[in-house]
């Protein structure tokens, strides 16, 4: 059996393997995340996993590293996580009734056997229109707390929704269908 290692303090990240009958050890990541703004946000994305798989697979042995980065982007401009409340409300606000871009950069690393998979996925996000009331009530249930985009669609947050196109898992923070066929293909490895 394989040691797989998340370097992420995600617990969204977590349940999702969990859901899949995989036990997953945390070894979280300390680099300082940098986002350079020249760059297309799926090179982002990609950069900020690698960066992390690195920082963490250099910690650990006989294990197998993924990292993630989930980023928000609409209309090519990228929307962090929300500082305030304030910045939540009009995060949802500019999302309403438009479609978004949810991107995750992800790494795998093996360093027994030196390999190193880099890739992402995107799925499409449309909103519903949103009116104040709804904004407000999203607003208290507190979910959009440390979450890019300022949702959550694994709570309350998919009553916001009126349809995605791609992997509902990717909006979650990790595209684990992807994953596991990475894993076939490059680790000689299947999640089922």
């Amino acid at each position: 059996m394989n040691n797989f290692i998340l370097a992420s303090a995600s617990p969204r990240r977590k349940e999702i393997f969990k859901q899949i009958g995989i036990d997953i050890e945390v070894v979280e990541s300390s680099i300082k995340e940098n986002i350079r703004i020249d760059e297309e946000p799926e090179q982002i994305a990609m950069s900020l996993a690698f960066q992390k798989a690195i920082d963490v697979s250099n910690k650990v042995n006989n294990s197998i590293v993924i990292a993630a980065d989930t980023i928000v982007v609409k209309e090519n401009e990228i929307i962090g996580k929300p500082k305030n409340k304030l910045d939540a409300r009009k995060t949802l606000q500019l999302l309403s009734g438009k479609k978004h871009d949810v991107i995750t950069g992800f790494a795998l690393i093996d360093n027994n056997r030196d390999i190193k998979v880099v890739d992402y996925e995107l799925t499409e996000v449309y909103f519903k229109d949103l009116d104040a009331d709804d904004i407000e009530a999203y607003l208290e249930t507190y979910e959009y707390l440390d979450k890019a985009g300022s949702y959550a669609i694994q709570g309350k947050g998919s009553l916001l929704v009126k349809k995605i196109n791609g992997c509902y898992f990717n909006v979650v923070g990790l595209p684990i269908s992807k994953i596991n066929d990475l894993f076939k293909n490059y680790f000689d490895i299947s999640l089922l």
